[in-house]
Formats: structure tokens, sequence, C-alpha cells
């Protein structure tokens, strides 16, 4: 196997595939603080949530966990909007900390449901090994990360579509651009806030599934992918769904080659440490580019 066949094998789609999670989960980051102003630091537990309800139907039910996706997206949204409706709306019109802080609070509810109704220990979708997909009898690509990739690429596609051609796409992208403006035009901001929970939760149970199946379920699944998350919606620009998609596979590759041997035979960074690099990129955006990549709003 010469160089470059293991540099695709196990860096660059690896790197693409966790990207994706990443991108999955920095859309609803994204868009929360575009149209609601605050940073949700419950969505990584609202992905594990999710990642748990198809974990739940997969016992019931022998189907992939792919084909169970809308038991976990339905269990996320209605956990975000309840706990929108319980938490966050009576504080909308106080100043922004309080929000963020009560989505600490709800981030350790999340977390405590967990392990509550479905224990603290790792749990797996399926057991065994999966053949991979052999191209040009050279590369061998798992078949979950090339479902993982082309699933996010088909709902970048979709949520491009959604928001630019769909009236309530506009209406999200008018909420999020002036809200004070669209209240006055006539816009029903509710609207715009429910189906921004909406969408922003079932994207995050889908990143769940995605990280829960190429590794495990845990309670702290979402909590440990939060600040590479986090760094993807600012390197793409806040208030962008697509540039949350883009800083994602990002991060994700950045991640994934700082381990690369570029150096020597060693890995030039240690993959213990390779999660510091998406922490590196987002200290160096807010500095130098606080807007993001796709001039997003300024934290």
């Amino acid at each position: 196997m010469n160089d470059l066949v293991i540099f695709i094998n196990l860096y660059l789609v690896p790197g693409l595939t966790i990207g994706s999670i990443y991108a999955l989960g920095a859309v609803g980051i994204s868009m929360i603080f575009g149209i609601l102003r605050f940073a949700h630091f419950a969505h990584g537990d609202l992905m594990t949530l999710g990642g748990y309800g198809v974990l739940t139907a997969v016992w019931l039910l022998p189907l992939s966990p792919l084909l169970l996706l809308p038991v976990g997206i339905a269990l996320a949204v209605a956990a975000a909007l309840t706990v929108d409706r319980l938490f966050y709306k009576p504080l909308r019109d106080l100043p922004t900390i309080y929000t963020v802080i009560a989505s600490f609070g709800v981030a350790l509810i999340f977390r405590a449901l967990v392990q509550l109704f479905w224990s603290s220990g790792n749990q797996v979708f399926q057991s065994g090994v999966r053949p991979p997909l052999v191209i040009f009898d050279t590369f061998r690509i798992a078949t979950l990360h090339a479902q993982v990739i082309v699933i996010t690429l088909l709902i970048a596609v979709a949520l491009h579509l959604f928001l630019s051609r769909s009236q309530t796409g506009r209406s999200m992208r008018a909420v999020s651009d002036e809200p004070e403006l669209a209240a006055v035009a006539g816009l029903d901001v509710e609207k715009v806030v429910r189906w921004t929970w909406i969408i922003g939760a079932a994207l995050a149970a889908t990143a769940g599934v995605f990280a829960g199946m190429d590794t495990s379920m845990h309670p702290n699944l979402g909590w440990n992918l939060l600040l590479s998350m986090f760094a993807a919606a600012i390197l793409g620009g806040i208030g962008k769904p697509l540039g949350a998609i883009a800083g994602g596979l990002i991060i994700g590759v950045a991640e994934e080659l700082a381990t690369y041997p570029w150096i020597g035979s060693d890995a030039f960074i240690p993959p213990s440490y390779k999660s510091g690099v998406a922490f590196a990129i987002m200290v160096c955006l807010l500095i130098f580019r606080p807007q993001g990549l796709f001039k997003g709003r300024l934290l």
C-alpha cells in the first residue's frame, strides 16, 4: 500500500466522515445563534439523545439504524421544542447570558436522563465487522463512512434549496438578518423559531447516530464533540448554515491530517491531542476573522 492510498484510506476519508458529523451538528448551533442570539451548549447532548432514540429502536426492530433515523429525529425535535417552551422562551427578553447558562442546565438534564434510562456504559448499534467498499482494487472505504459523506452532501443540497426556495426558509433568513424589521413586516417569528429548533434538532440527531455508529453510544458522546462543532460554526460564519457545513468538513479533515506522519514515521500530532486543532482554529478565527469564512454574524 503506497503513501497515497494510506493517506486517502486512513486519513482523508475518516476526516471527511468526522467532518460530516461536525457539520451536521454545527448547522443547528449556527442557526440557533443566528436567529435566537445565544450559544446553545446543550446541542451536543441533544445529539446524544437522538442517538439513543435510534439505539432503542434498533433493539426493538431488526433494521438498519439509518432506516430508523426518524425515531431519533422525532425524539430530538420533541425534546428541543419542549425545552425551548419551558426554559428558553421565558428568558428571551433578558440578557443573553441567562439563556446561555440555562443551556448548560439543559445539557445536564439531557445527560442525566440518558444515564437514567440507558445507563452510563458504552453501547453499540451493530456488532461484527462489515466489509469495506473496494474501489479500483486499491481504495478500501468503510461502508458507513461512504454513507455518512453522501448523506451529508444530500442534506447540504436539501438545506440550501429549503432556505433559498421555500417561504419558511426565506423567513428564517430575514429573521436572522433583521429580527426587529422582520417582526414589523408581519413575519411569524415564533414559527421561524420552531422551524429553527426542528431543523437543528433533526440534524443533531442524525449526527448523533452517525457518531454512535462510527464508535459507540455513551452519555458524553455529543458533549465531547461540542468544541469541534462550535469551531466549525465559527469557521463557517455564525448564522450561515451552509458555511457551518463547510466549516465542519474543514475542521474534521484538519484534525485527521494533523495526525499524519508529515515528518518522519511518527504522527505529526498524537491522535489524543487532535481535538486541540479545532480549538486552535477557533481561536485564530476569533482573533483574525471573527465573522468566519462566509462573513457571518459577529459573536
